[in-house]
């Protein structure tokens, strides 16, 4: 199957749950007496919403090739209720922004300047990781081994968070909210596949996880997409107890492919005093070269 022809089956997957995912009674269109025997909206009302035939909103949603224009696209995504998240997904996949990809191809392994290690270093009191393309793991520092594991012990192919996070039992056993932390991992790795679709190792990755991982294959086939800015994490550590963290996303300006995830905690609650039990558990000499 070609690229092309892939691209166009996302699309109309998406559309398609994005659709019946939408709440009639919410979208402002009048009751017209029929029975809705399934759920969400019907064609033809997105087609209403957002201004255009139903027959061209049709072929839309069939993967048809065509490339509507930015106006369309927008109008469309709001009519079926798309975050800002879902609208850049829907751009990428009607082929909106294709621009990006007659750029230099990136190299196909991220490495980091000296600069950010300096950075991650002076962040010593609160956990700070730096991620790549399809979740890999490309830097963290001491805080981050102690609180979530030490992605360095594994071999290179094998440091990725969203791997991590559904095929190692650790991660299932550290995080309370873990099925809110995976569905979010298979969001933004879905939100990134539709910006890089001919990406060789995110595509691989995606293969190993639907192998693997039941969850992650049910997931991945509602087609929903996130983009993680900020948000909180609650965790039970084997050695601290029950800690909340809030996280805060800084993107690398000259690389879009690399974010900095830096976690922190409410001054003087439990989490924190727990966050700082952590931190001088980690320079006991005792937990040197192992995760926990």
């Amino acid at each position: 199957m070609t690229q092309n022809s892939d691209q166009n089956r996302e699309l109309a997957d998406f559309l398609r749950r994005a659709r019946s995912q939408c709440d009639p009674t919410r979208a402002g269109l009048p009751a017209d007496g029929r029975v809705r025997r399934v759920p969400g909206l019907r064609r033809e009302e997105v087609a209403v919403l957002a201004g255009v035939s139903t027959d061209y909103y049709a072929r839309l949603e069939q993967g048809r090739r065509i490339v509507p224009s930015p106006s369309v696209v927008e109008a469309v995504g709001r009519a079926l209720g798309l975050d800002a998240a879902g609208q850049m997904h829907l751009s990428d996949l009607v082929g909106l922004t294709t621009g990006r990809r007659s750029r230099p191809r990136a190299p196909a392994v991220q490495r980091l300047r000296p600069g950010l290690y300096q950075l991650l270093d002076s962040l010593d009191g609160e956990p700070a990781l730096i991620l790549g393309r399809h979740a890999t793991v490309l830097g963290q520092n001491r805080m981050a081994r102690a609180l979530f594991t030490d992605f360095e012990r594994l071999p290179a192919p094998l440091r990725n968070y969203a791997r991590w996070m559904f095929l190692d039992p650790e991660a299932r056993s550290l995080f309370v909210d873990w099925e809110v932390q995976a569905r979010a991992a298979v969001e933004s790795l879905r939100l990134e596949a539709g910006n890089a679709p001919d990406d060789r190792a995110t595509a691989e990755l995606i293969a190993e996880l639907e192998e693997k991982s039941p969850e992650f294959t049910r997931w991945w086939s509602e087609h929903r997409v996130y983009q993680r800015t900020h948000g909180s994490k609650r965790l039970r550590h084997p050695i601290v107890g029950d800690l909340t963290v809030d996280y805060e996303t800084l993107m690398v300006p000259d690389d879009p492919g690399t974010t900095i995830f830096v976690y922190t905690t409410e001054a003087n609650s439990p989490s924190r005093r727990a966050m700082d039990m952590l931190a001088s558990w980690s320079l006991s000499p005792d937990t040197t070269g192992r995760a926990w």
